[in-house]
């Protein structure tokens, strides 16, 4: 499991920290990895919790959580600040997010009569490495961007280095 922050930085730390020790305590007393889903609904809760009452400050962080369900596979995650969360085949989070979803939404949209196909774990990293590039209008090297990975391969929050972040923008160039 992995997750994505954005927004007030000591927020998100906080909540990060809440949210492994969370996880952790899951699975001690479980004997199993805590879904993504329950994860996402713990975050979703808490910052709910904090829109309730005026003394209580709102924590600025919007949360993308991705992991592996061991019965549902593959799953992500978006979190509000106001407590609201649900599941996505992809999403994007912070500035000009909206113009990302979009891109995302076009290149996911399949048409009505088409069966529903899975993107294959490169397919998914240069779409979206591609798709920060076309948003941000910007040509990255290797050492402007961290890519993690977590997939059915590899279910451990996997990032990867400068060497595969080279191979596959040189893919994502070549496509051009």
């Amino acid at each position: 499991h992995g997750c994505v922050s954005t927004g007030i930085i000591t927020d998100a730390k906080a909540q990060v920290q809440r949210t492994r020790s969370e996880a952790a305590e899951f699975k001690f007393n479980y004997a199993y990895e805590c879904p993504p889903e329950i994860i996402a609904k713990a975050v979703a809760d808490r910052n709910q919790v904090y829109t309730q009452h005026a003394y209580m400050r709102p924590l600025g962080v919007a949360m993308i959580i991705i992991g592996i369900d061991e019965e549902l596979g593959p799953q992500v995650f978006k979190c509000d600040p106001a407590g609201y969360y649900v599941g996505y085949r992809a999403c994007a989070a912070g500035s000009k997010d909206q113009e990302a979803v979009n891109i995302l939404e076009k290149k996911m949209k399949k048409p009505d009569d088409a069966p529903h196909e899975e993107l294959g774990e490169t397919d998914t990293i240069q779409l979206a490495i591609g798709t920060l590039q076309t948003v941000l209008g910007a040509e990255f090297k290797p050492g402007d961007l961290e890519v993690a990975v977590v997939s059915q391969r590899k279910p451990k929050f996997t990032v990867l280095n400068d060497d595969e972040v080279e191979s596959h923008l040189t893919a994502i160039s070549e496509k051009d």
